[in-house]
């Protein structure tokens, strides 16, 4: 067992001391690949018939320089900032295990797991056609660290190759890093599950070539290649486990392959070890497990997509394989968050309107109809806790319906949902448009008229995806449509405009909303500058934003303001890597 660390031990300066805290309950726990080297030299693509990991050595960074960490997670995990600046942190996190100290191990893992698109089951991804090509094909995970008997899984994002790497180059380049880098933070502060963000180191030297848009470019697809700067981000969460996972075995025991259903449960027991097991106890029997991990996966699930769109957050292509079974947002790949408001808001090209905004808990239905798919393996020999799972099952659409309806409740400031009254808005946010965080955070202000909210409108020409609007409104009849929503609004909430001594219970719902609607979100045409600089030397930019998205409800200073709580311009409206993107890399 590790050496036991708690909030109240001295914190952690060196890797010596770090080295104390590591665990490996994943490989120790669960069955490696029988065909795997324990040296981890398996850097090819290839066939992994069973198994739940891989030992995979990673491919260090040429020349590794330090970018970033977060100090929030730091404290968290009793670690002392000293501890980033090392030359061992940054050998370790930059993908070099190869001078690792005792108990530490010089190999990581990699994890397999199948796919599922809208609950349609998919091979076409698998180089072999067969599923079992599918995984981390960049993603190498290193070590655990055990704090307060909670076990945290650290994960190079970047990391080299592995047998699922698919013919690629195992990397991931600086202006993805810094992406998912900043937006795990962003998405911790904003008080939503999520995996967490270590450190992020980038190559001196190291390059790789990759499609991706001109300066400019209107084009829906990367219209060019560029030579972009190799970089290893380190994601923290207490496991990595996927729906996708859960799915590989699965399907191999609804095919009967053998030890598919024993590694099955394995890997279920695991997951609710990890995950779960502060609300699923230790005695019950492996189907009464399954059943409650069900119940309590629809829980959170539910709650974070609607949690998604209190913020605006759009996954992109949230698949199977991008679904966390822990119930957290996991892989922050072609993710975006809303600006011009637009139901179908999505930023990824490739994504369509299934994985769009107001979709997302419709996608989410369909990963959780995988999942339990997938755990209907366990219980095939009890029919009464396959009737209870398929109940589970059918009852997520109006669970999902309830946590939205809260939500948007919440968001309002009412105390009871009101379906013609969110109706109505979303309406006039599509015919005017408007900008989805900065016209919640200037309600939560409750003005007394429209003025502060027509801070948050856009011109009727620009629009999300560079696509213009085709609304065409009378603006006196908009105005006075806005005016008698925002009047029926003070109604609704017990505002009276001429009403003095209500001042207190402004303030109060001014306090409560504000804690709910952010002022600060991630959009993506104020990172890229970030990642422009950055590679170009200047990290002034990456460490303001980072300072800046992890206090998302303060209201900061005014330069911060200024620069930060406007509207998009119409210079980055329709533009490749601004606007939409293909995909991340």
């Amino acid at each position: 067992m590790p050496k036991k660390h708690d909030k109240t031990s001295s914190p952690i300066s060196s890797v010596a001391e770090m080295a104390k805290l590591v665990s490996y309950s994943f490989m120790d726990s669960l069955k490696c690949d029988p065909d795997a080297t324990q040296l981890g030299n398996d850097h090819i693509p290839r066939q992994v018939f069973s198994g739940h990991f891989v030992p995979v050595k990673p491919t260090p960074l040429a020349e590794p320089k330090y970018l970033a960490h977060s100090s929030e997670l730091f404290r968290a995990l009793g670690f002392d900032d000293k501890l980033a600046y090392t030359e061992d942190f940054k050998r370790i996190f930059s993908g070099d295990l190869g001078m690792v100290l005792t108990p530490m191990r010089k190999v990581g893992w990699a994890c397999g797991y199948a796919l599922s698109i809208y609950g349609t089951e998919y091979t076409q991804q698998c180089p072999f056609q067969t599923g079992n090509g599918y995984g981390d094909g960049r993603a190498i995970s290193v070590l655990e660290v055990v704090v307060n008997d909670q076990h945290w899984e650290m994960q190079l994002k970047g990391g080299g190759k592995t047998p699922y790497c698919r013919g690629a180059d195992g990397r991931a380049v600086l202006r993805s890093s810094i992406r998912e880098f900043l937006a795990q933070e962003h998405m911790y502060a904003l008080g939503i599950p999520t995996s967490r963000s270590l450190s992020l180191f980038v190559s001196k030297t190291e390059k790789v070539t990759r499609p991706w848009y001109s300066e400019g470019s209107l084009s829906t697809d990367p219209d060019t290649h560029v030579s972009e700067q190799v970089a290893i981000s380190t994601r923290v969460a207490r496991s990595f486990i996927r729906v996708g996972q859960l799915e590989l075995f699965g399907r191999r025991a609804k095919n009967d392959q053998p030890n598919a259903l024993k590694e099955l449960e394995q890997l279920v027991l695991f997951l609710i070890e990890r995950e779960y097991a502060e609300v699923i106890s230790t005695e019950l029997s492996t189907p009464q497990k399954v059943i409650m991990l069900a119940r309590e996966f629809r829980e959170r699930l539910t709650s974070l997509i609607a949690n998604w769109i209190r913020v605006g957050y759009c996954q992109g292509n949230f698949n199977s394989d991008n679904c966390a079974a822990g119930g957290f947002t996991l892989d922050y790949g072609p993710y975006g968050f809303c600006d011009v408001f637009n139901p179908l808001f999505q930023p990824w090209t490739g994504g369509g309107r299934h994985f769009s905004f107001l979709n997302q808990p419709l996608a989410a239905e369909q990963n959780f109809h995988s999942f339990c798919i997938a755990l209907s393996q366990l219980l095939k020999t009890n029919r009464n806790h396959l009737m209870e799972l398929q109940q589970i099952r059918n009852e997520f659409a109006s669970e999902m319906q309830a946590k939205m309806e809260t939500m948007w409740a919440n968001k309002l400031g009412l105390e009871v949902y009101d379906a013609e009254l969110v109706d109505e808005l979303i309406a006039l946010m599509i015919q005017t448009p408007v900008d989805f965080t900065l016209f919640f955070r200037e309600l939560s202000s409750i003005p007394d008229n429209i003025e502060p909210l027509k801070k948050s409108f856009y011109d009727t020409k620009t629009a999300d995806m560079g696509q213009t609007l085709t609304h065409h409104h009378n603006p006196e009849d908009t105005e006075q449509q806005w005016s008698a929503w925002l009047l029926k609004w003070h109604q609704k909430v017990g505002i009276k405009t001429d009403n003095n001594t209500q001042l207190h219970l402004r303030a109060e719902l001014a306090r409560q909303m504000k804690l709910i609607n952010p002022k600060y979100t991630m959009k993506e045409w104020l990172v890229a500058p970030a990642y422009q600089q950055t590679a170009n030397g200047d990290e002034a930019l990456l460490n303001e934003l980072q300072e800046v998205m992890t206090q998302p409800y303060a209201e900061q200073n005014n330069l911060v303001e200024e620069k930060y709580y406007r509207l998009k311009s119409q210079e980055t409206v329709g533009v490749g890597g601004l606007s939409h993107y293909s995909c991340s890399s």
